[in-house]
């Protein structure tokens, strides 16, 4: 399965409903300033906010193994 950055996924699923930034951001409860930050890449998210919006597209964050076994 190809890995999307959360960024590019939520912009695009976005733009899928015809949504805007500040539709998305009432819509999902979160500000405004949240969503510019999270499609914007920013590093540093809270994951609570973060499932907020992934909720509306029937997704949310969650562990995902990683190829490199490291422990």
């Amino acid at each position: 399965m190809e890995q999307t950055s959360l960024s590019v996924y939520v912009k695009a699923m976005r733009k899928k409903y015809n949504l805007t930034q500040v539709d998305l951001s009432e819509k999902s409860g979160v500000g405004l300033r949240f969503v510019r930050e999270l499609e914007q890449g920013k590093q540093t998210l809270r994951l609570d906010k973060v499932n907020q919006i992934l909720n509306l597209f029937g997704s949310e964050v969650g562990v995902v193994p990683m190829k490199n076994d490291n422990v």
